[in-house]
């Protein structure tokens, strides 16, 4: 039985820890990272306020989630959990993200499009890792050692501000890009659909089929 490979990286990552990573990896990071999303995206890309702070100086690693927090009266803060959130939904402002930032990860949940991989990833030199299944922040809280700072808390609120972590052994994440522009769940889904097919093989056609229920992209439903 074979075991996944399993890499513990150091952040901010250098070129050279990434040109080693291979899809399905499982990878685990130690330093700083931060979150952003679309909220963080719209108030600096699309609105033209300055970033809070030099991004590239901050971590090369940008995680899109919401964190389960809260504030304290003398201003620390609470995270218990962290919550990845779909990453397609983003790609429309990476073109511009990964000039300004210098971001080399991007964490999150599901994945992106090879063509995104190809067309913003991999000319900057950056992969995509994705969280294990759901249900998994307060496995990922646990990684979190101490919230270095929050930024635009009030304008954007808990789920859209920026918050730097401090993290030991964040993770499992696996990764779903590689410096190639290749994604784990693309590849595997040609796979899948590849062999189906044969699964049915020597079978009768259902007798009966849900209204509308076709395999044929010509076939009209009236």
């Amino acid at each position: 039985m074979s075991t996944l490979k399993e890499v513990r990286l150091t952040v901010p990552v250098q070129p050279e820890d990434l040109e080693k990573l291979e899809l399905g990896t499982v990878v685990y990071l130690d330093g700083v990272i931060y979150t952003g999303r679309e909220g963080l995206y719209k108030r600096i890309l699309d609105e033209g306020h300055a970033p809070p702070v030099d991004l590239a100086s901050v971590s090369n690693v940008n995680f899109h989630c919401s964190p389960a927090a809260s504030v304290n009266e003398d201003g620390t803060f609470n995270v218990g959990a962290v919550t990845a959130t779909a990453s397609f939904r983003f790609s429309r402002w990476l073109p511009r993200w990964f000039p300004l930032s210098g971001c080399k990860i991007i964490i999150g949940k599901g994945g992106m499009t090879e063509e995104d991989y190809r067309t913003h990833f991999v000319p900057n030199g950056a992969v995509y890792l994705t969280t294990v299944g759901y249900g998994t922040g307060a496995l990922l809280g646990r990684g979190i050692r101490r919230v270095a700072a929050c930024h635009w808390l009030e304008e954007l609120g808990i789920a859209q501000a920026m918050w730097v972590f401090e993290v030991e052994k964040l993770g499992p994440f696996l990764v779903e890009s590689d410096l190639k522009g290749n994604g784990l769940f693309d590849q595997s889904t040609r796979e899948i659909n590849e062999r189906v097919e044969g699964l049915y093989a020597g079978l009768k056609p259902p007798a009966l089929r849900r209204y509308g229920e076709t395999t044929s992209r010509t076939d009209d439903v009236i």
